[in-house]
């Protein structure tokens, strides 16, 4: 519970840092709030004995660290830093995605998540189009992420529909993506629409919440 406020407090700090402008503490309280998270996620899970949910565990946990460079490398301003934490974000998704595979095999996870997986996927598309116009030669790399993101949600999805995690992890995990997936969107409309401290508003809390759901998903496994 202690990392989990300090996660908070910390994302507090950053939003009102982003409204003052305040380098400093920016860089400050997003280094410690993405330390807390994974802090979490490392003392949250217990090595059991089932092998799916030990690797699910792994893989989660190199998910948040994953996540915690790119929250590192986004704190530049150029676009090579953009880059760089796109290319982190990505590999986080990939390790949840590879977390989310030991639960319900790739193939189960279109069937497994039903017609809930029409919503990640329309959004993806949507999100898609209308930024298309806007992307120029960052066009690949964000259709990578996209795709990466809605296969997380879709997969995340299906395995909450299983028992191959108990309540209130599977939960946790669930609530955990569709977080993440809402703050991409920020993320996007900040990076190629309009960069506005109402992105960084909401669109914050929406991430640092995603990650500790999802390192909540670890308790007790």
């Amino acid at each position: 519970m202690i990392l989990t406020a300090i996660c908070i407090a910390a994302c507090a700090v950053l939003v009102a840092a982003e409204y003052m402008k305040h380098r400093t503490l920016r860089v400050a309280s997003k280094l410690l709030a993405s330390a807390a998270f994974v802090g979490l996620g490392l003392m949250a899970f217990r090595i059991g004995h089932d092998p799916a949910r030990v690797h699910y565990g792994q893989l989660i946990f190199i998910g948040l660290v994953l996540g915690a460079i790119g929250d590192a490398a986004l704190l530049g301003r150029s676009s090579g830093a953009f880059l760089a934490g796109l290319g982190a974000f990505l590999l986080g998704h990939l390790a949840y995605i590879a977390a989310f595979a030991y639960l319900v095999p790739p193939t189960g996870w279109l069937s497994g998540a039903g017609a809930y997986a029409t919503v990640p996927v329309v959004a993806g598309l949507g999100v898609l189009a209308l930024l298309w116009p806007k992307l120029g030669s960052m066009r690949v790399p964000v259709i990578a992420y996209v795709l990466a993101i809605v296969t997380m949600v879709v997969a995340a999805i299906a395995a909450w529909r299983t028992d191959a995690l108990p309540d209130p992890q599977r939960t946790r995990m669930l609530i955990g993506a569709l977080l993440f997936f809402v703050s991409d969107l920020a993320v996007a409309r900040d990076k190629f629409v309009a960069a506005t401290f109402w992105n960084k508003a909401w669109g914050l809390p929406a991430y640092y919440a995603a990650q500790l759901f999802i390192a909540w998903s670890l308790a007790g496994l």
